[in-house]
C-alpha cells in the first residue's frame, strides 16, 4: 500500500480480510485525503478486537441510540460490513466539506470479491494486520459474523459465492501452471533444435 506521498492515479485494491477495523480506516483515511482512489474488497472478513459477545452489546448500545423528533434525520444504523467499514472512515474524513467529500467519494467498498475485482491484483496492509497488531491468544471477532448477529442477511449467500470464487480461480492456477510448464518445455526443445544457431540469434533483439 502507498504511503502519504507515493500517491499513485490508479486504484489501489485492498483485501480486506484478516485486518483490524479502526488501524485499516485510518490508513486508508489517510490515503483517501492525499488523492488515492482505494476499492476495499472482502469486508465480511475484517477482524474486530474483543469476542463476538462483547461486540455485539455495544453494537446492541449503538442501535438504541436514535434522534427522538425524527429518526430518520439519525443517527443511520448500517448492518451490512461494507457500509460498517465505510462509516468508521467517514468518521475519520471531514466529509462536510469538499475536500472530504471527494475523499469519500473515491473509496468503494465490497463484500466478497465482485467480477472486475476478481482478476486484479489485490493488496494488503501490514500495518492492519491482524496477526501483526494483535496480541496472540486475544479474543477477536468477524465483521460478518457481528453484521449477521445484528440484522445482515446475507452472509452465507457471500460464503457461498466465495467458495465458488476460490473454486474456479483454483481451476484456472492449474490450468497456467500446465501451460508455464508446456512453454518451459516447448523452449527447451527449441534451445536443443536450434544448438550453434542461438549464438548467432543472441545479439538480434525486437
Amino acid at each position: 500500500m502507498v504511503s502519504g506521498s507515493g500517491i499513485c492515479a490508479k486504484e489501489v485494491v485492498v483485501d480486506a480480510r484478516h485486518h483490524m477495523l479502526g488501524r485499516l480506516s485510518s490508513i486508508l483515511a489517510k490515503e483517501l485525503l492525499n488523492g488515492q482512489r482505494v476499492t476495499v474488497v472482502r469486508c465480511e472478513e475484517i477482524c474486530l478486537s474483543g469476542g463476538l459477545v462483547r461486540q455485539k452489546m455495544k453494537y446492541l448500545r449503538f442501535l438504541r441510540k436514535r434522534m427522538n423528533t425524527k429518526p430518520s434525520h439519525g443517527p443511520i444504523h448500517f448492518r451490512a460490513p461494507s457500509k460498517i467499514l465505510w462509516r468508521t472512515i467517514r468518521g475519520m474524513i471531514p466529509h462536510k466539506t469538499k475536500r472530504g467529500a471527494a475523499a469519500l467519494a473515491r473509496l468503494k467498498v465490497y463484500e466478497g470479491v465482485p467480477t472486475p475485482y476478481n482478476r486484479k491484483k489485490r493488496m494488503v496492509i501490514p500495518d492492519a494486520l491482524k496477526v501483526l497488531r494483535l496480541t496472540a491468544g486475544h479474543k477477536y471477532c468477524l465483521l460478518g459474523r457481528l453484521s449477521s448477529e445484528v440484522g445482515w442477511n446475507h452472509y452465507e449467500t457471500i460464503k457461498d459465492l466465495e467458495k465458488k470464487r476460490k473454486e474456479k480461480a483454483q481451476v484456472v492456477y492449474e490450468r497456467k501452471k500446465q501451460l508455464n510448464k508446456l512453454r518451459a518445455k516447448a523452449e527447451k526443445a527449441a534451445e536443443e533444435k536450434l544448438g550453434a544457431q542461438l549464438e548467432i540469434l543472441a545479439p538480434v533483439t525486437y
